[in-house]
């Protein structure tokens, strides 16, 4: 599994009953997770003591009780500086646990500038930008597209927050593939590639779409938009009907087949601080060029 010792400013300080005990700076926030499926094995105090608890809803969604956040606050999560929101359907606009993605995705655009070199970043279904984030403190230029307005806007101002307002980097609000499609009409390559797509969702006209059914045009038509001389390509997915070895032969044949390189895919986590283990969070699938 891969994952950081530490995340600065994020801990998960425990996890018991099919919740998270979480610490995102001075607040604590309890949050449901499908993974945690052991029962009444909680060792740290501050259960007792959460600012904020997500619960569902049997007809569908939730809310947060016992309140006592602000709409947001700052977080230094894995070196990098994030507006913590916490918002509808448990989320806070960050997933720490992609932090040791980060670590990897700047160390590799930090050497290729050492190398004199310049590198070009595409990250789709970008969010709130982490990845962003990450490839343009590495000094990499970026692309950074996702169809929801409101996470873009909150990319622009994680980067204001880390510093790096000035940072090249492009806000797009469009469907993934559709952009990548006029990207290969256009002639436009990139050295590295970041997606995060979602196990289901809606196309541009409202049809329904399933990760699981589209991994492979997707993977397929993103790679072929990568430079002659390539430095990695990454896909994350929290998809459970989809597993790591599946991507990753998808991304042997679209990748692998033409610039060679090497694919590694692995659960990411989250280290539990009050037992030492680690919390499965998804899988992500590696590319990189040897």
């Amino acid at each position: 599994m891969w994952y950081l010792e530490s995340l600065d400013d994020y801990e998960l300080l425990d996890c018991s009953d099919g919740q998270r005990l979480e610490r995102w700076g001075e607040y604590i926030l309890i949050r449901p997770d499908p993974q945690v499926v052991w029962k009444g094995i909680r060792r740290h105090p501050a259960w007792k003591k959460a600012d904020a608890v997500y619960s569902r809803s049997r007809s569908g969604g939730g809310a947060w009780n016992q309140n006592r956040l602000p709409e947001s606050w700052k977080c230094r999560i894995a070196g990098l500086d994030f507006h913590v929101k916490p918002m509808g359907f448990k989320h806070t606009g960050v997933f720490p646990e992609q932090g040791v993605n980060w670590h990897w995705i700047r160390g590799l655009c930090e050497k290729r500038r050492e190398e004199g070199r310049e590198v070009k970043v595409l990250n789709l279904f970008a969010y709130t930008g982490g990845a962003s984030l990450a490839a343009a403190r590495g000094g990499a230029s970026v692309c950074h597209v996702d169809a929801a307005k409101n996470m873009v806007a909150m990319a622009k101002e994680n980067m204001q927050l880390s510093g790096m307002g000035d940072a090249p980097c492009r806000y797009l609000v469009d469907d993934a593939l559709k952009f990548v499609q006029r990207e290969a009409r256009r002639g436009n390559r990139y050295d590295g590639i970041v997606m995060d797509p979602p196990s289901y969702g809606r196309g541009p006209k409202g049809e329904m779409w399933h990760l699981e059914d589209s991994i492979h045009d997707l993977i397929r038509e993103t790679a072929a938009i990568l430079s002659d001389d390539p430095l990695f390509f990454l896909v994350n997915s929290y998809t459970t009907g989809l597993s790591g070895s599946a991507v990753s032969y998808l991304v042997n044949e679209e990748v692998c087949r033409r610039f060679g390189g090497k694919v590694t895919s692995d659960e990411v986590g989250l280290l539990v601080k009050s037992t030492g283990k680690c919390l499965p969070c998804g899988f992500a699938t590696r590319w990189e060029k040897e």
